[in-house]
């Protein structure tokens, strides 16, 4: 055999036992995995921007008569419509819709005549502030209760979380907002009123991320952030107490599943202790579909709860939208449902993704 072949043969060996290695199997399913996650991303957000280019087109309102006026003569009315588009087929309006949200462009608001995403970017902030402070209290209490609840099931805490849990259902939130407000505000005068910020501090406090409550901490105006907290702490409770309502529901539900499980009576039978065997291993197993339930309680939160901005005056997302839908402002209404559809993407994905990272059976797939 020639020198080369011997050479050529050295060569092939080690490549072969590479490319028919674990690790290339491992590699080629993690770049699949990938590849599956990326086209998942792109087909959703295709049709959420499907969805929201067809709303546009159906509702009963023209976009050009929303710009220019009732009156505005029929040549203004026609150049408006060419300049916006509206004059071409369908499937060209859809790719230049398409274009544009990919540059974060979602045209003019009707209302408050600046682009929709300087708007989203102004109010966004307050909803995210409040829908954080409200998936704290409701989790950091929903969970321990409901772990309580599962333990000593048709004790005082379960029957408790039970009525809790039935009156969070039953209330409609605008009414206990309103009772919270003339108890907390009017009669005892613990809380903030209606707003995010007393006029004395809104013009003097540094606004650099537009969360109140940390720019005041950063610029170490605490004043400034102890009103800020006093306006917060009341709507965030109320959000707090109905993700409470069903996270500690949840929460007993998958604790009550897990102590019937044989796992648990092996451990009792080696003598584990009580609190180790609830808060070690059955609680760590239950938190796998927990994890789903906080998530997306977040996202209904950051979906801009509507009625409890608007009865505390709460300048955030929800309040934005449901005004320019009472005024037929349909770029900034389009606008704010593609950053909603977004959000629940973004937050179903980190569940996934914390699905993934809690439960090892699923990165064996």
């Amino acid at each position: 055999m020639p020198p080369t072949a011997h050479l050529s043969a050295l060569i092939l060996i080690p490549a072969r036992s590479i490319y028919s290695s674990p690790h290339l199997a491992r590699l080629r399913r993690t770049l699949l995995a990938v590849v599956r996650f990326l086209v998942v991303i792109f087909l959703t957000y295709l049709g959420l921007l499907s969805m929201t280019f067809v709303i546009g087109r159906l509702v009963p309102i023209d976009p050009v008569l929303a710009v220019v006026g009732d009156h505005a003569p029929e040549h203004v009315v026609e150049r408006v419509r060419e300049e916006m588009g509206l004059n071409k087929p369908l499937w060209q309006q859809f790719g230049r819709y398409l274009g544009k949200v990919v540059q974060g462009d979602f045209g003019t608001s009707v209302l408050t005549t600046r682009p929709v995403m300087d708007d989203i970017r102004s109010t966004f902030p307050a909803t995210l502030e409040l829908a954080t402070l409200g998936i704290v209290i409701g989790a950091g209490l929903g969970v321990p209760l409901g772990v309580w609840a599962a333990v000593r099931r048709g004790g005082i805490v379960d029957q408790l979380v039970r009525v809790m849990g039935l009156i969070g259902y039953s209330v409609p939130i605008f009414w206990l907002g309103l009772m919270a407000l003339l108890l907390f505000y009017a009669k005892l005068d613990w809380v903030g009123g209606p707003g995010r910020i007393d006029v004395a501090y809104e013009y003097t406090l540094t606004k650099v991320t537009g969360l109140l409550l940390l720019d005041a901490a950063m610029a170490g105006q605490w004043d400034a952030f102890t009103n800020v907290l006093s306006h917060l702490i009341l709507p965030a409770s109320l959000l707090g107490y109905f993700s409470l309502a069903y996270i500690s529901r949840m929460t007993r539900s998958f604790m009550l599943n897990e102590l019937s499980q044989e796992y648990v009576v092996a451990a009792r039978a080696k003598g584990i202790s009580e609190s180790r065997i609830i808060w070690r291993h059955a609680l760590r197993n239950a938190m796998v579909p927990l994890v789903t339930v906080i998530t997306l309680s977040y996202a209904g939160l950051l979906e801009g709860s509507v009625l409890t901005e608007t009865v505390f005056a709460w300048p955030g997302l929800g309040l934005y939208i449901t005004n320019s839908l009472q005024n037929a402002d349909m770029n900034a209404v389009l606008g704010g449902t593609i950053v909603v559809g977004s959000v629940f993407i973004g937050l179903n994905l980190i569940a996934d993704l914390l699905y993934r990272a809690l439960d090892p059976r699923t990165r064996q797939r």
